[in-house]
């Protein structure tokens, strides 16, 4: 079962099959950041926390879109740490962002947007994948775009693809290859189109299509899991242009082995892929004579 998965990642995504060293410490592997959560949509940034965390990220604070927190702890994932995103967007020890996941489109939203601006605009080096609602609020209020640096991330959905090149979603599901090359060229970052074969355009690099998944994926909550999967790549230190084709990757094959497992594709659920994704992460490390 894992031994073609395997073959392809050190092909591939070599990255991915480095064993951790054995005096590792949680300061090793980054300290991730989710920006998102408003009210009613709190789930979202929680997923794409515990993705990041069970992908390997050595911490993972979530910064919710509200005004006060809106539990006190996660019960079953204590490990996370919990603040408003104006809090955690102070925060001076962070390795990656995630910012967009349930995070609204209102004024609030907006004003939290704007501080993010700033802050990558002081910090330009900041590694930040761009989901969601931060799409849709970049697509409503172009100013905002400035605060997109060539290494950042945006993983639009076709219908968040199609709003932030002005197009519908039709034209854009016609030509999906002609529309990641647009959103590359004109935002000039990273770009993944997300859908059955998602693709990911680096700037002056040629289109990766992703072949891994089935779907199962076509369920709430699988973009943030996607988007944790990616941020937690970039806190371990792997390289932007190799962690969105590699999440993209890692996300499609988890569904793959939940349905080797008859868990799905029909009924699978997001969160089911978290477990599924450690699982061959861990396997892709194993030392194997091919």
């Amino acid at each position: 079962m894992w031994k073609p998965y395997q073959q392809f990642a050190q092909q591939h995504f070599p990255e991915l099959c480095l064993a951790r060293p054995v005096d590792s410490h949680k300061g090793t592997f980054g300290t991730v950041a989710i920006i998102g959560g408003s009210t009613g949509m709190s789930g979202a940034a929680i997923m794409a926390a515990r993705a990041a965390l069970k992908l390997g990220a050595g911490k993972v604070k979530i910064g919710f879109a509200q005004a006060a927190l809106p539990l006190p702890v996660l019960e079953q994932y204590p490990e996370i740490m919990l603040y408003t995103a104006e809090e955690l967007l102070q925060h001076s020890d962070i390795s990656a962002w995630s910012v967009g996941c349930g995070l609204g489109t209102d004024a609030s939203a907006l004003q939290l947007m704007q501080q993010a601006q700033q802050r990558f605009q002081l910090e330009p080096s900041s590694k930040v994948v761009w989901d969601a609602d931060a799409l849709n609020l970049f697509a409503q209020h172009p100013n905002l775009q400035a605060a997109i640096q060539p290494h950042h991330i945006i993983t639009p959905h076709p219908s968040e693809a199609a709003r932030l090149l002005y197009q519908s979603t039709s034209e854009i599901q016609r030509n999906r290859q002609a529309a990641v090359i647009q959103l590359s060229e004109r935002y000039a970052c990273i770009s993944t189109l997300k859908g059955h074969h998602s693709l990911v355009k680096i700037p002056n690099q040629a289109v990766y299509e992703n072949l891994s998944g089935n779907p199962g994926l076509a369920t709430a909550g699988s973009g943030d899991i996607l988007s944790g999967f990616m941020t937690s790549l970039l806190a371990q230190g792997i390289n932007p242009a190799i962690a969105a084709s590699a999440a993209v990757w890692l996300h499609g094959a988890a569904a793959e082995i939940l349905a080797l497992q008859n868990i799905g594709p029909i009924g699978m659920v997001a969160t089911e892929l978290v477990n599924a994704a450690r699982l061959l992460r861990n396997q892709l490390t194993l030392a194997i004579d091919f």
